[in-house]
């Protein structure tokens, strides 16, 4: 199926303006009115007691005092009575394949609880399938009832030099890009150092998005800001990974818009909003959005009215929110005159709430047709083509035994001071710690007792068979055990963690044979399975499902001695070479402080 043979295909402005202005005019019936409510109008940031919305086509046709003569005998008429009428809501940043769901089941998931629009980078999938997995993420995100715009892809490798991914992706990827339909700009530069060094890739892929007129997404991680101005200069319009109020505050200096987080596991936006709501900065720079959220938030906690909520909590004016996940959004896209507010000629995407503190979700529509109410989807969410070598991109080589997974002392040593990946609890960086380890028989062994186990990431994409290992703290494992995830940003090769190496074989071999997720082991038997057989990142099955097995994986991972808050995210993330302080990568440790590898031993004795 095309985006354009779908029911739920949206003619443009253009298209319908002869009806929305007969309809406004009430020259001609409407199709739905919706009375009775207060409509919020991000715009002059009011709420409108009383007022009315005509629609048709998809669009809003009339808002204002009385709707009245846009009524006719087939026009549907909803009584608001007393609700709110919200915009729906954006997400600015986000990836898909972070709920390990498809297109499809992300859109289903999130629809009821008021999201209506996501701009989504899917450089997860870019990483394991290319241009091609672009594609196809672009292509299903196009039949949804909702709006999902795709950003392309701009590191594959995020890092080049310090990891080896399935695919790369070059300027010539991004120029053909730009001329899909579903393209609104490109995705997060995570290369800051390339940029920043002026390297010509990067900047080519840049300058193919400005030719293109579309918006180029950011992502400057260090938190020294010295060279933050070149990076700027080079032109990413936005940045979500800030973490402190001077960090929001160095990108809207500079002209971009920060982008505040709060996913799964980051909790970005408390430290940054005090910009607005304490130096009374211009809001209108401002964003929020989620970056990642995993299958069991979206299901139990929310999606973008969670953001909404918890900006309003951290001291935010509720309209001032609003507007952070709504106008802000599509004005910052260009799309200011497509989406993100009830005006005339604008998506008719709207959400009835009673209450813009706590933000319950009643009903949801999305291009003038009800798809959600009382939290279930009350239209289709359809689902792509997904060819067979999409399920097959587990390629890790020979079966992998314990063997694999031994950390081999240097030459005589008895003592080891090894290099360790600190885990922060709750945000991305990680620390560069440092461990004393014994020395057995030449191997040398984690330390329970310093919350210090193993590490390894198994290359899964080319079958070279090659597994790098390293230790890794902060999850408070304990006996013997492993856990193995083919979901591990950005490159998307295997990564286990574990302290039994027959238990970390033992995993690795399991997800192999299901073709991807994640699993854990504990005395030898497996306590949890969460299938990811797309790419080894996203499963088509209904968000329920896949939170069910991932809350049972969180479980099992608590049940081997983890006591972190979504310790899963923290997992997937210890091969990101682009955020520091130190990582490990197909390569070897990679230090991100100056984008290096490095050894895993300091000194020996």
């Amino acid at each position: 199926m095309k985006a354009s043979d779908s029911p739920t295909h949206i003619k443009t402005w253009a298209e319908a303006a002869p009806r929305l202005v007969a309809v406004a005019a009430g020259r001609e019936p409407a199709d739905r009115v919706i009375r009775g409510g207060k409509v919020v109008n991000v715009h002059t940031r009011e709420v409108l007691d009383g007022w009315q919305v005509a629609i048709a086509d998809g669009r809003f046709a009339y808002v204002g005092p009385d709707a009245s003569h846009c009524i006719g005998d087939a026009t549907e008429v909803i009584e608001a009575e007393g609700r709110y009428l919200v915009p729906g809501l954006c997400d600015a940043h986000m990836h898909i394949e972070s709920g390990m769901l498809t297109p499809a089941e992300f859109a289903r998931a999130v629809t009821p609880h008021g999201t209506t629009t996501m701009f989504t980078d899917p450089h997860e999938i870019a990483n394991v399938m290319g241009l091609e997995g672009v594609r196809l993420m672009h292509d299903e995100a196009l039949l949804q009832p909702v709006n999902i715009y795709t950003q392309m892809p701009s590191c594959a490798p995020s890092a080049p030099g310090l990891e080896t991914t399935g695919y790369e992706i070059g300027p010539e990827d991004v120029a053909e890009a730009m001329t899909w339909p579903g393209i609104i700009g490109l995705g997060e530069m995570m290369n800051y150092p390339g940029v920043v060094a002026g390297d010509a890739k990067m900047l080519a892929e840049i300058a193919e998005t400005q030719k293109a007129g579309k918006t180029v997404g950011g992502h400057y991680a260090s938190p020294d800001l010295t060279d933050f101005h070149a990076y700027a200069a080079g032109g990413p319009a936005d940045d979500h990974e800030g973490t402190q109020e001077s960090d929001a505050i160095m990108r809207v200096r500079q002209g971009m818009r920060a982008m505040m987080r709060l996913g799964s596991a980051w909790y970005d936006v408390k430290a940054q909003i005090t910009a607005v709501t304490e130096k009374g900065l211009d809001p209108r720079g401002f964003i929020l959005c989620t970056d990642d959220c995993h299958s069991g938030t979206l299901v139990h906690d929310g999606h973008m009215n969670r953001v909404v909520r918890h900006a309003i909590d951290c001291g935010c004016d509720p309209l001032i929110a609003l507007q952070m996940a709504t106008i802000n959004t599509a004005t910052h896209f260009g799309l200011e005159r497509e989406l993100g507010s009830i005006a005339p000629g604008r998506r008719a995407d709207v959400i009835l709430t009673s209450d813009l503190t706590t933000l319950p979700i009643d009903a949801v529509y999305a291009r003038g047709e009800l798809v959600a109410q009382d939290g279930k989807v009350t239209v289709d969410f359809p689902h792509g083509d997904w060819p067979p070598h999409a399920r097959d991109s587990v390629n890790m080589g020979a079966e992998k035994v314990a063997s694999d997974f031994i950390v081999a002392a240097p030459d005589g040593a008895n003592r080891v001071k090894a290099k360790v990946i600190g885990v922060v609890e709750n945000q991305a960086p990680t620390k560069a710690l440092t461990a004393e380890l014994e020395v057995t028989d030449g191997t040398v062994e984690g330390d329970p007792a310093q919350d210090v186990c193993q590490i390894a990431l198994v290359e899964r994409h080319r079958a070279t068979g090659k597994v790098v290992n390293g230790f890794v703290s902060g999850f408070g494992y304990t006996g013997d055990m492993a856990i193995a995830s083919t979901v591990a940003h950005d490159s998307h090769h295997m990564i286990v963690v574990g302290t039994s190496r027959e238990d970390m074989a033992k995993a690795a071999n399991r997800l192999a044979e299901v073709g991807g997720g994640v699993t854990v082991w504990k005395d030898g038997a497996e306590l949890a399975l969460v299938e990811l057989p797309i790419a080894g990142l996203m499963s088509d099955s209904p968000a329920e499902d896949v939170a069910r097995t991932a809350q049972a994986m969180v479980e099992a991972m608590a049940a081997c001695g983890c006591t972190l808050n979504n310790a899963y995210m923290q997992h997937s993330l210890l091969a990101l070479v682009v955020i520091p302080e130190l990582r490990i990568s197909d390569m070897g440790l990679v230090d991100v402080t100056t984008f290096t590898t490095t050894d895993v031993f300091e000194a020996t004795t």
